[in-house]
C-alpha cells in the first residue's frame, strides 16, 4: 500500500512545476506534460518515488542510524524543523556550514564549544568574568546555537541526507556525495538528479507540497524506531531468559549428582555392613 494518494498529492500541490524556459532536460523522464507554459510532474512517478525513500529511511531509523534534514529556504524551515523534531533527527535550517560533513571533526569542536560554554555558567566561572567577557561569549554562544543547535546531537557522519531543494542545497550534496552518503531529496523541474540518490519528483517551492512530501518520509521513519524499539525489547527479554535458564541450569545438574552421591554411599554402606557380617561369621566359626 503506497504511503501518499495521488489526491493527496494533487491537493498539496506537488505537481506543479517551473517554467518551461527554466527546466532541466534531466528532469524530462518525470514530466507528465506543459501547460501554460509551466511543467506538470507526473504524480504516478511521484507516488513510487515517495514510496521506494520511505522504505529506504524506514531501514536506515531501523538500525539506529542518523538522516540529517536539510532545508534553509524560508518556506521549508519550520515544517523541516518540526518533522525532523518530531522523529528525535538532526537537522540544518539555517545557512549550510561548509565543510560540515567533510570536515566534521572541527564542526563537533564548535558544538563541545557550547557545552564548555554551559559549563562556565552552571559551575559559576561564568560569573567571575567582566560584563563585556560575558556578553561575549553570551553572543558567540547564540551564535552556535542558531547554526548549530540542531545536530549537537549528531556525533558522527549521518547515514543520509534528506534535502528540499537540491539547487540552493548544492554544497551539502556535493560534500554528501564526495563521502558516499545517500543523498534523498524532492527534485523540481529546475533541477539536475543525477547526483541525487532517491530522487522524489515535486514541487519544491509550496509550503504544503513539502509538507506532504515530508509527512510519508517521517512516518516511515517513525514506523522503524517503533521496530526497532520491539525488536530491542524482544531481544532483552531473550537476554534474560537464557540468564535465568543459565543461573537455574547449576541447580537441575546438583540433583542428579547428589542423587548419584547418595546412592554410592549407600553401596558403600550395605558393603562395609556385609563385610562385617562375613566377619562376624569367620569369627563364630
Amino acid at each position: 500500500m503506497s504511503r501518499t494518494t495521488f489526491d493527496q498529492l494533487l491537493e498539496a500541490g506537488v505537481h506543479f512545476g517551473h517554467l518551461k524556459r527554466k527546466w532541466n532536460p534531466a528532469m524530462a523522464p518525470y514530466i507528465f506534460m506543459e501547460r501554460n507554459g509551466i511543467h506538470i510532474i507526473d504524480l504516478h512517478k511521484t507516488i513510487a518515488a515517495v514510496d521506494e525513500a520511505a522504505e529506504a529511511m524506514k531501514n536506515i531509523a531501523k538500525s539506529g542510524k542518523k538522516v540529517l534534514f536539510v532545508a534553509t529556504k524560508k518556506q521549508a524551515k519550520e515544517i523541516v524543523a518540526e518533522k525532523a523534531t518530531s522523529v528525535g533527527m538532526p537537522y540544518v535550517i539555517e545557512r549550510w556550514p561548509g565543510g560540515m560533513l567533510t570536515n566534521f571533526p572541527t564542526i563537533r569542536k564548535a558544538v563541545k564549544k557550547m557545552a564548555t560554554i554551559d559549563k562556565m555558567e552552571s559551575d559559576g566561572t561564568f560569573k567571575n568574568l567582566s560584563k563585556r567577557e560575558r556578553l561575549q561569549i553570551s553572543r558567540q554562544r547564540a551564535k552556535l546555537e542558531k547554526n548549530l543547535g540542531s545536530i549537537a546531537d549528531l556525533n558522527r557522519l549521518p547515514s543520509a541526507l534528506f534535502v528540499v531543494d537540491v539547487l540552493k542545497e548544492a554544497i551539502a550534496v556535493h560534500e554528501a556525495n564526495r563521502l558516499g552518503i545517500p543523498v534523498f531529496a524532492m527534485v523540481d523541474t529546475n533541477s539536475d538528479p543525477t547526483p541525487i540518490d532517491y530522487v522524489i519528483p515535486a514541487n519544491d517551492d509550496a509550503t504544503k507540497s513539502i509538507e506532504a512530501v515530508l509527512d510519508a518520509i517521517c512516518a516511515a521513519i517513525n514506523e522503524g524506531l517503533e521496530e526497532r524499539k520491539v525488536e530491542k525489547a524482544d531481544a532483552d527479554a531473550a537476554a534474560a531468559q537464557e540468564e535465568s535458564e543459565e543461573a537455574e541450569a547449576p541447580k537441575k545438574e546438583r540433583r542428579p549428582r547428589q542423587r548419584r552421591e547418595r546412592i554410592q554411599k549407600e553401596d558403600e554402606e550395605a558393603m562395609k555392613a556385609r563385610a562385617t557380617s562375613k566377619f562376624a561369621k569367620e569369627d563364630e566359626e
